[in-house]
């Protein structure tokens, strides 16, 4: 599976120069006027991972493919987009195909370029969760128009009411522990404001290296703490200068680990690895995910041909050098159907004959 990630921000927030930055190259202009994003700009990224190299050299595979992450860049949402205001409408209906929304907030200051918003972060991000309110109140009051004919009709006109009644309060379905047949509702819904969001705070170079202060001053909003223009720089450089320029900064992930990994928290989602000669690689799966699942993740009909995962701890594999030795050590376990995969392990599937 593949995860995506919508970036969301005001007008000149710094949405394209971060996403510049993840993709490592210029793909998304960064100009400095509102709406400079019509379509949106949509990049995969790799996941950085520093085990996969590792994997490749004990399994001497020919070809490292690690995780990657979808990021859409979403044109500024401004006050009255659910009405249309600036190119509300058609922004919108791109936040509904992404699984995790980003909300970028402007907080670094920068005469040269234009406030769309206030100098608050938690305004900003007021105006931002508000319009995807006032559109998702869009959707659920065409639901309610519909009179009910029987008692499964009933049941959801009742709940798709309750989920009205909460946005028009200020609860986002998103933060609120719905029953299980409310949950089913909601999910049949695709409202914006139930997608898992992340809040991403972009600052200036100066304010990155205080980020322990930002976060005091945040507590209430999570934030990650990235500085899109110094991400910018970092993507043109290679691993080794990359560490470097960190370092000096007094900084020790990049803003692109920091995010990648709280989106894979917010959406419960874990890594494990395949290696052997042809590659060593990197998949993705819910947290829970059974074996013959994550195998289907590989190939369709593994999941429905399997018949046991063969299962190495991480540490153990790069200990004892991978699976010969480690099958001779006895370091390697056998699974069968029940079986969740955690995360980080390494996994080699045993599948039958279609």
């Amino acid at each position: 599976m593949s995860l995506s990630v919508g970036i969301v921000g005001l007008p000149n927030a710094g949405k394209s120069t971060l996403f510049n930055a993840l993709l490592g190259r210029q793909v998304a202009k960064a100009e400095n006027y509102p709406f400079c994003t019509i379509e949106p700009n949509i990049g995969v990224v790799e996941v950085p991972d520093e085990r996969l190299p590792v994997l490749a050299k004990i399994e001497k595979s020919q070809a490292i493919i690690p995780a990657v992450v979808k990021f859409v860049d979403i044109a500024g949402l401004v006050k009255g987009a659910a009405q249309g205001e600036g190119l509300g409408n058609k922004f919108l209906a791109h936040i509904r195909e992404v699984d995790l929304i980003c909300y970028l907030l402007r907080f670094f200051t920068d005469d040269n370029i234009d406030r769309a918003g206030s100098i608050n972060p938690e305004d900003d991000l007021s105006v931002l969760r508000t319009e995807l309110s006032l559109k998702d109140l869009e959707t659920l009051e065409k639901s309610l128009t519909k009179k009910p004919k029987n008692d499964e009709e009933i049941l959801r006109f009742q709940i798709v009411n309750k989920i009205s009644s909460l946005l028009e309060r200020g609860i986002l379905p998103n933060s609120y522990k719905f029953g299980k047949e409310e949950k089913e509702v909601l999910d049949n819904l695709f409202l914006l404001t139930a997608k898992e969001e992340m809040i991403v705070l972009n600052v200036g170079e100066k304010d990155l290296v205080a980020g322990s202060e930002i976060f005091d001053k945040f507590t209430n909003l999570d934030p990650v703490v990235v500085c899109a223009k110094t991400e910018e720089e970092l993507s043109l450089l290679n691993l080794e200068e990359r560490k470097e320029y960190l370092a000096g900064l007094g900084v020790r992930q990049s803003g692109l680990e920091k995010l990648i990994k709280q989106a894979y928290q917010k959406l419960g989602l874990i890594s494990f690895y395949t290696a052997g000669e042809k590659e060593a690689r990197a998949w993705t799966v819910k947290d829970g995910t059974l074996a013959p699942q994550a195998a289907g993740v590989i190939h369709s009909d593994f999941e429905k041909s399997f018949i046991k995962a063969e299962v190495a701890n991480f540490d153990d594999f790069v200990k004892f050098g991978g699976w010969a030795k480690c099958r001779t050590l006895g370091k390697t376990r056998f699974e069968g159907q029940d079986y969740q995969i955690s995360n980080d392990e390494v996994v080699e599937f045993r599948v039958g004959k279609n």
